[in-house]
C-alpha cells in the first residue's frame, strides 16, 4: 500500500510568518496535533506541533512548587506567558528538516517511523511541495477497512 493511496490530500497548513495565536487557533479548529508550514510558493518549510507551542509557554512547575507556589500559580503563569507569546512568530518553533515521506513510499514505512518515533502525522512532500500528510489514523483506517484509495479532507488554513 503506497502513501499516495491513503494520505490526507488537503493538509492543514500555515505560513512561517504566522503568530503563535493563529497557529493555536488553527490547531484547535482543525482538531489536529500539528500543522504543516509552507511558504508563499507552497514550498514545504517544516512542521509546528501543539507540543512545541505548549513547551514555549510551560513554566517549570517544580520550581514554582519549591518556591511555595501551587499548581494554580503554575497555571496562572502558563496563561500569562501564553498571552505574552501570542503575537510572537512561529518561526523559532518550526521543526525544520523533519522526517518526510514521498507519495510513492510504502505506508508501512510511514507507520514504522510514526510508531518508533512517537509521531502522529508526517508530511508528504514531492519536489519540495507539500502534497499531503499521512497520519497514524490514515494507516489504521486503510489497514482495517481494506480501502486502498482512502482520501480524507481536513481542510486548509
Amino acid at each position: 500500500m503506497l502513501i499516495r493511496d491513503i494520505m490526507t490530500v488537503d493538509p492543514v497548513f500555515i505560513g512561517p510568518d504566522a503568530t503563535l495565536l493563529r497557529a493555536a487557533e488553527i490547531i484547535s479548529l482543525a482538531e489536529v496535533t500539528d500543522i504543516m508550514v509552507v511558504d508563499e510558493n507552497q514550498e514545504f518549510v517544516g512542521v509546528l506541533s501543539e507540543g512545541d507551542i505548549l513547551r514555549a509557554m510551560l513554566p517549570n512547575v517544580d520550581e514554582i512548587l519549591a518556591a511555595g507556589g501551587s499548581l494554580s500559580d503554575a497555571f496562572a503563569f502558563f496563561a500569562k506567558k501564553g498571552k505574552e507569546l501570542r503575537n510572537r512568530s512561529i518561526e523559532p518553533y518550526i521543526i525544520r528538516n523533519p522526517i518526510v515521506m514521498k507519495p510513492t513510499d510504502e505506508a508501512a514505512m510511514a507507520a514504522t517511523a510514526m510508531v518508533e518515533l512517537q509521531i502522529r502525522r508526517l508530511p508528504v512532500v514531492s519536489n519540495g511541495q507539500l502534497v499531503g500528510t499521512i497520519s497514524r489514523s490514515d494507516v489504521c483506517r486503510a489497514s482495517v477497512s481494506g480501502f486502498t484509495r482512502y482520501r480524507s479532507e481536513e481542510g486548509t488554513a
